[in-house]
């Protein structure tokens, strides 16, 4: 899983108040289309696979083919000499031309501030007495763990450091290599650090069960997961699960004979709800108790007005992310999370609660499509994350929800959760002097608006 990340272009994303990008020109005709036809076989594909294809397919995915290396800098931003905000985005522009790589993340932006704030976090809330086992879900370059894992050797008793494992879970093996080089910059790591290449949502990949405590970290990784869609017709209608198909343009044949095209687009197919995972997301959300308390008089009055001005609905569903948790849970039942995403993502054109925004760059300048099936391997999808919601798929996989249905039990909760704007948890944790400009503006504070920190550790309420 390859993690969010920020190019100057795209920064204005992070503020308040960012500028709308002009359409652009990264409408060709449709004959000099530059993505790929082969996101969707011959048979249709649930939305959420259409997503990770493309995404993350090998030969045609957006991660393997349109995205350049995750950037890294040579050496860390002197804030502190820096006059302001001005100077600051100035200075980034000036590091993007000569690395010329599509984005920066944000620890890697704020090097090596970002992660010391999450290695404080851990230090203060980890059980101590036993070995510290950090597992990190898309490492990106490493710098998240060479930071975590310094800040350790610094800070913490030396016992701690000697006997930690930081374990990164990435699918990508050219990061997997540039993460061993990261981290191998202090030889001490090495022996602590290690890589496995492979997908966190596979549970076969993590063997048996780990009954001791492990801290998780997942930076800008939830935005990227796939998610499902469901439609429906009208404000009383049942939902229905969306899938993807081909559809034949209607462009003549002579015309694609001679051109030698295959003009085969995708499009959507509406079925019963059907598939388990969609099922189980729904069940979490809970969209329909709202109905239950309703009064028969006052649903027929919404059925008539449905009849009268029908208005379709459409709900994106975080099944990659419920997915992702429900192995965690399963293989860590111990674990501590620590998780970073945007809370919310401004000027989304696609329909749809939790919609995402789709995103291209072209001669670099990003722009932003209509529809997400427009991104077809030439365009990265992320979603905002609902933080109550993702409490809520936390508490469920760990099995505390599933509890609460007998209303009988008097089982506590088995997590303790918190949500904390990122300025928030930079300043209990971090050192925010540090990242601070000469008239006071301080871009990890002052420009991530947006963004929001997930930490959820196991309790022994149960009883």
């Amino acid at each position: 899983m390859l993690r969010r990340a920020l190019h100057a272009q795209r920064l204005p994303l992070l503020f308040h108040n960012r500028p709308r990008v002009k359409p652009c020109e990264l409408w060709a005709s449709p004959f000099e289309a530059p993505f790929s036809t082969n996101v969707v076989g011959d048979k249709p594909i649930l939305v959420r696979d259409f997503i990770h294809s493309a995404l993350y397919d090998p030969k045609h995915g957006y991660f393997s083919q349109r995205s350049k290396s995750v950037g890294v800098l040579q050496r860390a931003i002197k804030f502190n000499q820096l006059e302001g905000r001005k100077a600051y985005m100035k200075y980034l522009e000036k590091i993007y031309k000569e690395s010329d790589v599509s984005w920066f993340t944000p620890v890697e932006i704020f090097k090596p501030w970002y992660a010391h704030g999450i290695a404080e976090a851990i230090m203060r809330t980890a059980n101590l007495s036993v070995p510290l086992k950090i597992y990190e879900i898309g490492g990106g370059s490493g710098t998240c763990a060479k930071g975590i894992m310094d800040y350790i050797m610094l800070n913490a008793p030396p016992r701690v450091y000697n006997n930690m494992t930081y374990i990164s879970v990435e699918v990508s093996p050219s990061l997997a290599e540039i993460q061993r080089e990261t981290v191998g910059e202090v030889r001490s790591h090495l022996s602590k650090f290690r890589v496995e290449c492979r997908d966190a949502t596979d549970q076969s990949g993590w063997g048996d069960v780990e009954h001791q405590p492990c801290w998780v970290i997942m930076l800008e990784v939830l935005d990227n997961l796939p998610h499902d869609l469901i439609y429906s017709e009208n404000q009383v209608s049942p939902w229905m699960e969306v899938w993807v198909e081909k559809q034949q343009d209607r462009i003549s044949v002579s015309l694609i004979k001679v051109l030698a095209i295959n003009r085969e687009t995708p499009s959507e197919l509406y079925k019963p709800l059907q598939d388990s995972l969609i099922k189980r997301c729904l069940e979490i959300i809970d969209l329909d108790k709202k109905h239950d308390s309703q009064s028969s008089a006052i649903l027929k009055a919404k059925g008539v007005w449905s009849k009268v001005f029908p208005k379709p609905r459409r709900c994106w569903l975080p099944t990659g992310c419920l997915k992702l948790l429900e192995v965690l849970h399963g293989v860590l039942p111990k674990m501590s999370l620590i998780a970073s995403d945007f809370s919310y993502l401004p000027d989304v054109k696609i329909l749809g609660e939790r919609a995402p925004l789709v995103s291209t760059k072209k001669d670099g300048s990003s722009s932003d499509y209509n529809s997400y099936l427009d991104a077809r391997g030439d365009a990265d999808i992320f979603f905002p994350t609902e933080f109550w919601l993702l409490e809520r798929i936390d508490h469920y996989c760990s099995g505390w929800l599933k509890i609460q249905k007998d209303k009988s039990s008097k089982e506590g909760k088995k997590r303790r959760a918190i949500t904390l704007d990122t300025s928030s948890f930079m300043e209990e944790f971090g050192l925010p002097s540090k990242t601070r400009t000469k008239d006071g503006y301080n871009p990890l504070l002052d420009d991530f608006k947006n963004t929001k920190f997930y930490l959820s550790v196991p309790t022994h309420n149960t009883q």
